[in-house]
């Protein structure tokens, strides 16, 4: 396996704190992290220390924090404690530090933000737009993208109900109506897109967008109409719905003389309401 290791991460006052990818997302050095935040010249010590005096985190560590292989300080492979973004944050909060106060105010207010949105779950639509917004997407554009999210719970909804169950089925199923609609499953298309673990639909324009709601629209009104009882049979439904979007995008291509699928990022740039790069 390839690893890809980044010595810096401004969150972590710009000291240099090792990271991997590992199952598909980032795993940090605990070392480097205590290090950070505690300037203890003996970080191996006071983990030990920490473990002792938080026995919940003594108990969480075992499983949640494995030894991966990164660069060591001397230049060599060596297996490092490792923590995913979850686990850090996990570890912050036994810190007894001014610089961890910042963080734990953080996950404060994250959590209360949390406990927002389950009383109001608008207050979760209107964040999303937020970020969007912020990252520079046109108002049309996330009109179209929160749509499409919309529709996307909407579609697991209806899949939940007809007995999928498992995260790999849910993979298949919209493997399926991505292949009948842009002629390419998701993960050949982040390819073409040359993403990696960003969302794909993030990344999508406003036909790519548009196409994409439309197969997974009309995979929930023949599930709904027809009730499929088995995986095979929401598979089949699947690829119906995405076919039905796929003949559009097709007539769609042959009227504009262009593909629809696009080997572009949607990247809004700065001042721009619309930006292909």
């Amino acid at each position: 396996m390839t690893q890809e290791i980044t010595t810096k991460i401004a969150i972590f006052q710009k000291k240099e704190i090792r990271k991997i990818i590992y199952k598909n997302e980032w795993w940090f050095s605990v070392a480097d992290v205590v290090e950070a935040l505690t300037d203890t010249v003996d970080a191996k010590d006071y983990i030990k220390k920490m473990r002792k005096r938080d026995k919940e985190l003594n108990f969480y560590w075992g499983t949640n924090c494995p030894l991966l292989e990164m660069i060591a300080k001397d230049g060599r492979k060596r297996k490092i404690t490792s923590a995913n973004t979850e686990g850090i944050f996990r570890i912050i909060q036994s810190i007894p530090s001014p610089k961890a106060e910042p963080f734990k105010h953080w996950l404060a207010k994250v959590g209360y933000e949390r406990v927002q949105e389950i009383e109001d779950p608008e207050l979760a639509t209107k964040r999303t737009r937020i970020l969007y917004k912020l990252k520079g997407y046109s108002e049309n554009w996330i009109e179209k993208r929160m749509r499409g999210i919309a529709i996307r719970e909407e579609l697991t909804d209806e899949w939940q109900k007809r007995g999928v169950k498992e995260q790999k089925e849910y993979e298949i199923l919209t493997a399926e109506i991505s292949k009948a609609t842009f002629g390419v499953t998701p993960s050949e298309y982040k390819k073409l897109k040359r993403l990696k673990r960003q969302n794909l639909r993030d990344h999508m324009n406003d036909l790519e967008l548009i196409f994409n709601m439309l197969g997974e629209r009309v995979t929930t009104e023949i599930s709904q109409q027809e009730k499929p009882d088995t995986f095979v049979k929401n598979k089949k439904v699947a690829e119906r719905g995405g076919s039905i979007a796929g003949n559009a995008r097709k007539q769609t291509e042959k009227e504009l003389d262009r593909p629809v699928v696009s080997k572009e990022n949607y990247l809004p740039k700065s001042g721009d309401k619309k930006k292909l790069k």
